[in-house]
C-alpha cells in the first residue's frame, strides 16, 4: 500500500469536491481508509508542493506518479485510490 499525496487549496472548489467524493468512496469501501493519505494545501507548503509537476488543483500522486489533476470525477479517483491499493 502507497501513501495518497493530495495537492489541494482550502479555497479550492473542486478540492472540496474531491473531499466529498472521497467520503462516499470511504462509505463503499472502507478499507480505502487504511490507505495513508496526505493532503497538501500548497498555500500552506508551498516549499514541498514546489518539487511536483503539476498545474491545477486538486492533483493526486500514488508515491511518485501523478494519477490525477484537475476536476475531479468520482472515477478517477476510485482510481487513485485502487493504485494505492495494490501497490
Amino acid at each position: 500500500m502507497k501513501e495518497i499525496k493530495m495537492f489541494m487549496t482550502a479555497s479550492c472548489p473542486h478540492c472540496r469536491r474531491a473531499a466529498e467524493m472521497m467520503d462516499e468512496i470511504y462509505s463503499s469501501r472502507p478499507e480505502y481508509r487504511d490507505i495513508p493519505l496526505r493532503k497538501i494545501d500548497e498555500n500552506k507548503e508551498a516549499d514541498y508542493a514546489s518539487k511536483f509537476d503539476y498545474y491545477y488543483v486538486p492533483t493526486f500522486y500514488v508515491g511518485d506518479e501523478k494519477l490525477h489533476e484537475g476536476i475531479p470525477t468520482k472515477e478517477a479517483i476510485e482510481k487513485v485510490f485502487a493504485a494505492a491499493a495494490e501497490r
